[in-house]
């Protein structure tokens, strides 16, 4: 870390890139998303130590459902390695929660999730939001719905946050996505309203400590000024 260097509260990232990172190895998709999963946990403990508050990965999303049955079957398995894995985020005071629908999920993958959530709640330090069955429009129109039935009427604009699944990670300030595509993919929508955005070719699999330092360091360059303006 530079003397100039900030770090950002909250980190998101895009997991993109296992189906392309295993056709390029000769490997099948299941095989590169085992791949992308083994790569979670380190960078999850090492964004930890560099003294990121949240971080919010994308690892399932609304749209995945569409993939062949096989490959969905496989991304429902990963919640239940998560869980197996629990330790490792004990060990380094994580605490996960999970942001995403709850109701279109088998048994198993729920209380897996369920078990991680719980056996990780007494962390204290970094927020992991494993954002699994997750999508932006679909956790605004659920949030839109609970607020017309309750009759809640929010006084600013910003109090919309507390009422969305992410509440406890807040508004994005980096959002980086693997992979060479450059788009959100529904992915945190509101959150990262005024995220500074980073893009990069590798696949996820291949991301490592030092690709979230680069990302880090540019986050440090940008101006952040959120509609406004600075004293010149």
């Amino acid at each position: 870390m530079t003397n100039n260097e900030r770090i950002p509260s909250h980190v998101a990232i895009i997991l993109d890139g296992n189906g392309r990172w295993a056709k390029q190895k000769g490997k099948t998709r299941s095989e590169g998303h085992k791949a992308g999963f083994d790569k979670v946990k380190d960078i999850a403990s090492y964004a930890s130590k560099r003294g990121i508050k949240a971080l919010s990965l994308y690892c399932f999303s609304t749209e995945n459902w569409n993939r062949p049955n096989q490959e969905v079957a496989f991304l429902m398995s990963i919640p239940i390695k998560f869980k197996e894995e629990s330790k490792i985020y004990k060990d380094n005071n994580i605490k996960v929660i999970v942001s995403g629908r709850k109701d279109r999920i088998n048994k198993n993958t729920l209380d897996a999730l369920n078990d991680l959530v719980d056996d990780t709640k007494e962390s204290t330090g970094m927020i992991l939001n494993i954002c699994f069955d997750y999508g932006s429009l679909n956790d605004l129109m659920n949030t839109i719905n609970n607020l017309v039935e309750n009759g809640t009427k929010l006084d600013e604009e910003k109090a919309i946050y507390s009422h969305l699944s992410t509440n406890p990670v807040g508004p994005v300030d980096l959002l980086i996505r693997t992979g060479g595509e450059k788009r959100l993919s529904n992915f945190l929508l509101l959150e990262a309203a005024y995220a500074e955005l980073y893009f990069i070719d590798k696949y996820w699999p291949d991301f490592n400590s030092e690709d979230l330092d680069k990302a880090i360091l540019e986050y440090s360059k940008r101006d952040r000024r959120y509609g406004g303006i600075k004293d010149e």
